[in-house]
């Protein structure tokens, strides 16, 4: 009986390490975008949410409009490939799962 116990509680640990490292690894994603013209970078992370947001001189001389759009469209950027690494990190957690032993 104490080896049923042990082997439950050795899975336990194993199964907690694995979370706790996926979600440091998810925590850790960070993605910059930068627009086609070099005017606006983004920064986003893993949730994407905006980071950092860097601007060259080139967006004085964009409309109201066109700041808004690039801006809008290189964080959606961003958020994106920052949403397909943690569905990565994601996938590869539960295909590893599914071959551990129960």
């Amino acid at each position: 009986m104490n080896h049923v116990m042990d082997e439950i509680e050795a899975r336990a640990h194993r199964q907690l390490h694995r979370m706790r490292e996926l979600g440091e690894r998810m925590a850790a994603i960070r993605v910059r975008e930068t627009s086609t013209d070099g005017a606006i970078t983004a920064e986003v992370d893993g949730n994407g949410a905006l980071c950092d947001l860097v601007f060259t001189t080139a967006v004085s001389r964009m409309s109201p409009r066109d700041f808004e759009q690039l801006l809008v469209a290189t964080a959606a950027q961003a958020a994106a490939r920052a949403f397909a690494e943690r569905a990565e990190l994601i996938n590869a957690f539960n295909a590893e799962g599914a071959d551990l032993p129960r």
